[in-house]
């Protein structure tokens, strides 16, 4: 799923680019959500600092005391890796604005077309670049940060995230190669991101996620899987493991 946000202080563009947005995804067959949308940029930084981001459109000549050059900036010591997408009226900021890793840039008025080879470009530039994103089946994609196991269901493989699931026809085998080395195997039906884990009964041989999801430890797999989450770095990112 993809987590966009938008910025800017013209609500009626703002209401405007949401509606555009929202057809595109369902035009597109796109896996997207708008998870924010403000005309506030302290509200906007403040999302940024605590929440997933993956796509900004950001204006560029913001009526407030900081134009959106200067929000770039604080937004790139934030989160580096977000699509930075500027929207403006002028086009006289493009040379600048590139300097912030920008991955688009839009002149208002923008129309359903342009977006949508903005999207499409996106798409594009996911499917085939080296990101923390993990795709799925046509244009789904998985911010692989958002996963917390997956789960060999059939000849189907089940991708659980905090929020929702996400099915497609494939295998352990098709996917290992693609998975960073947070992904462990640990059972014969469960895949599990060890960067997403809350805490362990190693008496059930349960894993329990941010979310209270779970999935389990197999006998087979159990002294690899412990291992690696008592010898690795991985081991800082767990709360407890409960060995009573």
């Amino acid at each position: 799923m993809l987590n966009i946000v938008l910025c800017d202080d013209n609500l009626s563009f703002l209401n405007g680019l949401e509606d555009m947005l929202y057809k595109l995804f369902v035009k597109l067959n796109l896996e997207a959500n708008i998870s924010f949308k403000t005309d506030c940029t302290s509200k906007l930084l403040e999302h940024i600092e605590n929440n997933p981001v993956d796509a900004l459109f950001l204006d560029i000549t913001l009526k407030t005391k900081n134009d959106g050059l200067s929000i770039a900036e604080e937004i790139r010591k934030i989160n580096k890796s977000l699509h930075l997408i500027f929207t403006t009226g002028h086009f006289e900021f493009v040379m600048e604005a590139y300097k912030f890793n920008t991955f688009d840039y839009l002149v208002k008025p923008i129309s359903q077309d342009k977006l949508g080879e903005t999207l499409l470009r996106l798409i594009d530039y996911l499917d085939n670049s080296n990101n923390r994103f993990i795709k799925i089946n046509g244009t789904t994609f998985i911010n692989q940060d958002d996963i917390h196991y997956i789960k060999k269901n059939g000849m189907k493989l089940v991708f659980h995230t905090k929020d929702n699931e996400y099915e497609t026809y494939s295998s352990f085998s098709k996917i290992k190669n693609i998975l960073p080395h947070d992904f462990v195997r640990c059972h014969k039906s469960f895949i599990a991101n060890v960067a997403n884990i809350s805490h362990i009964e190693a008496n059930t041989n349960t894993i329990f996620f941010n979310n209270s999801s779970k999935c389990y430890i197999g006998p087979r797999y159990k002294n690899d899987f412990m291992e690696v989450i008592n010898v690795g770095n991985i081991s800082n990112n767990l709360d407890s493991i409960n060995y009573t």
